[in-house]
């Protein structure tokens, strides 16, 4: 494992609990590529940035229980873990928010390049999230 690498993604999750976008944005590259859970594909740190708004607008998460691994070169890692959210603002297309608190098992694939993630690819069961919020 490299450790550069697991530190680097340890940060990006550290920043992202304790809600410091400045600091979790500045750790991708300008042309990161972001694979949504069961979705489309958005390439650049201004997509990202806008779904991250629309994240912090509809749901409040910490991630724990973290297991990070990385190759030995560092230019690839992954992480599982567990999210601890609260729905709190109804996201379009999917069932009404009214407070919901959810536990779910994620995991997600890191590309890295010069020490910045360069891609993310998120994994979660929008059908469990779903049953659990009520859909």
């Amino acid at each position: 494992m490299n450790q550069d690498t697991i530190k680097l993604v340890e940060h990006y999750y550290a920043a992202f609990n304790s809600g410091d976008m400045d600091t979790f944005l500045s750790l991708l590259t300008d042309d990161v590529i972001h694979d949504i859970n069961q979705g489309r594909r958005e390439i650049g740190k201004e997509a990202f940035t806008q779904f991250m708004a629309c994240m912090n607008y509809n749901y409040k998460e910490e991630l724990v229980d973290m297991v990070i691994m990385s190759t030995p070169d560092g230019s690839r890692a992954a992480a599982e873990f567990v999210v601890l959210g609260e729905y709190i603002q109804t996201d379009e297309g999917l069932p009404a928010a009214n407070g919901q608190k959810y536990r779910l098992p994620a995991g997600a694939f890191f590309e890295i390049s010069n020490n910045k993630v360069a891609r993310i690819t998120n994994y979660y069961n929008l059908q469990d999230w779903i049953a659990q919020v009520g859909g």
